[in-house]
């Protein structure tokens, strides 16, 4: 079942003048719960203005740091941002679900290795994770940060990362970019292109000594620079990457019509979760296999409904589904028959989907 914790809000500050950085207090008995790796993420639940919404936000903090801390960074119009960088408060409690996401790799104290992050905007919070725990738990280990922002005033975590910088000196280095703000030095000024690339990679980083590079921020910089130092010479397997997505691809949308048009009604579903089976029989009101569960009556995680997250993966024991669009499953997990509930269209007449993975 999709289990919820009720957490106390331990501290909420401004870390910046549209980011709240929440710091939850996770009781004795939780903390077994609650044990996180860098770079996964906590999803949220609050009722607003009569409303269930949930997101998912990354751990800013790090598990050496033994605290459970998410930034929230105000969306325009988005309701959960806006509720908690304008009304949520230090004593109130907010639902939390144990901490998920495979964003990140095993740390291991013996590792010689380094490590590259590339980061836009609150894209830092699952980064700023990784970077202090490899740096502490791998002293022989390096990183370096391609951070861009808007202005100087909107850098996430700035005092943070300097502090960082001063307590692990020659063995972080941070390169910030500012698309609204003028700097000296032309490279730093702008958003990730073929010129900058190009400096970066001759000046700043050596492709054959890099260990692992991780991007988050939005898809088209995720994958610009991705598809660069894979170009340049590095293996793929070494790039791993969350996106935040600000639109669909031409592909996308035409799997979505197709989609669209992919008739649903009568298809006979069966939900495993939590061991136990539930039954129901889908209508045209909803085309994903979530959205109907949750109308019949059925308890899911879910956190964003859009496909990145991964909360609401399931696995398809038998029938087939197609899903409309896909940015948080790997190609293993796809062959493995998972999918994302959220973006799961039937296209037989019976499905069994299996939430216990």
């Amino acid at each position: 079942m999709a289990q919820f914790y009720n957490l106390k809000v331990k501290d909420i500050y401004k870390e910046t003048d549209d980011c709240s950085v929440i710091t939850f207090d996770v009781p004795e008995h939780l903390v077994k719960e609650f044990d996180f790796s860098q770079g996964q993420h906590l999803t949220l639940k609050a009722e607003i203005d009569g409303e269930d919404v949930r997101r998912s936000y990354s751990l800013c903090s790090s598990p050496v740091e033994n605290k459970w801390q998410v930034a929230v960074k105000q969306i325009p119009g988005g309701k959960f941002s806006t509720f908690v960088n304008e009304e949520l408060k230090a004593g109130q409690a907010l639902e939390v679900m144990a901490p998920s996401g495979t964003f990140g790799v095993d740390v291991n104290a013996e590792a010689s290795k380094n490590y590259l992050f590339f980061a836009a905007g609150s894209g830092i919070t699952p980064v700023i994770s990784m970077i202090k725990t490899h740096l502490k738990q791998e002293p022989n280990s390096t990183c370096k940060l391609f951070y861009v922002n808007k202005t100087a005033k909107s850098i996430i975590f700035k005092e943070e990362l300097e502090q960082l910088r001063n307590t692990y000196f020659g063995r972080l280095e941070i390169y910030y970019f500012l698309t609204q703000e003028k700097r000296d030095i032309e490279l730093f000024n702008g958003r990730f292109d073929d010129d900058k690339m190009k400096t970066l990679t001759k000046v700043f980083i050596d492709i054959p000594d890099t260990s692992e590079v991780f991007l988050c921020g939005p898809e088209k910089m995720v994958n610009y620079v991705s598809n660069y130092l894979v170009e340049a010479g590095l293996p793929k397997e070494l790039v791993h990457f969350e996106l935040f997505v600000t639109g669909l691809s031409e592909e996308d949308i035409k799997r979505q019509e197709r989609l669209a048009q992919q008739n649903v009604e009568g298809v006979e579903i069966t939900i495993i979760d939590g061991g136990k089976e539930f039954n129901f029989t889908m209508t045209k009101d909803y085309d994903n296999i979530l959205d109907a569960a949750l109308n019949a009556g059925a308890d899911l995680p879910f956190a964003c409904k859009g496909g990145v997250c991964s909360t609401c993966k399931c696995k398809v024991k038998s029938g087939e589904v197609e899903m409309k669009i896909n940015y948080a499953l790997e190609k293993e997990e796809i062959d493995q028959h998972l999918v994302l509930s959220c973006q799961a269209v039937p296209t037989t007449d019976k499905v069994v989907v299996d939430f216990d993975v």
